[in-house]
C-alpha cells in the first residue's frame, strides 16, 4: 500500500526506470551455454560440446593475440561458450577435439585479453594454454580453417 502511495506521486517515467532496475541483468548469449569452474574442478565440469564453423572470420575480431599468435578461422557472430572462472588461475588449457578436423580457437578475457589456438602438435585440432587466467567471464569461439563448415567437437578445460 505505501509503495502504490509512493509510485503514484513519481512521474511515470522514473515509475518504468525503477521498475527494470529490479529486473535481473540477461546474460551474455552463446550458442552452446556456460562452463562455471573453480579451482579444483572435476574434469567432468569443465567439459562441452557444439558444432564448430560459420562465415564470421575470427580475424575480425582480433587479427592477433596477446602473445602476436595469429586468429584464423571462420566461425559464428555470438561466442559458442561462455567460461566463467570464479577465481584466478594459474594455468589453464582451453581444447578442441573434432576427430581430426581443422579447428581453430578464439578466447577474450573479461579485459579483452585475447588467445588464438590452432593446430596441435600434428593434430589439426585446436588448443590454447595458458598462465594466469583472472578471475571473470571468457568468450569462446571454436573455429573452422574452411569458411561454412559444420564440424562437431568436444571442448575440454583442464588445469594443467
Amino acid at each position: 500500500m505505501l509503495l502504490n502511495l509512493v509510485l503514484g506521486k513519481l512521474p511515470p517515467i522514473l515509475v518504468v526506470i525503477m521498475t527494470l532496475g529490479a529486473i535481473p541483468a540477461i546474460a551474455e548469449p552463446s550458442n552452446f551455454g556456460i562452463l562455471t569452474l573453480s579451482q579444483g574442478f572435476s574434469p567432468s565440469q569443465g567439459v562441452a560440446s557444439g558444432i564448430a564453423g560459420g562465415t564470421f572470420s575470427l580475424s575480425s575480431l582480433a587479427p592477433k593475440d596477446t602473445n602476436n599468435n595469429k586468429c584464423l578461422g571462420f566461425a559464428s557472430p555470438t561466442p559458442d561458450h561462455l567460461l566463467v572462472l570464479q577465481k584466478d588461475f594459474t594455468q589453464l588449457t582451453i581444447q578442441i577435439n573434432s576427430r581430426g578436423h581443422d579447428t581453430t580457437l578464439l578466447v577474450m578475457g573479461p579485459e579483452n585479453q585475447v588467445f588464438c589456438g590452432d593446430d596441435t602438435g600434428s593434430s589439426k585440432d585446436a588448443r590454447v594454454s595458458h598462465p594466469n587466467w583472472k578471475a571473470g567471464t571468457y568468450r569462446i569461439w571454436v573455429g573452422s580453417i574452411d569458411e561454412d563448415a559444420k564440424l562437431k567437437y568436444n571442448l575440454s578445460v583442464g588445469e594443467n
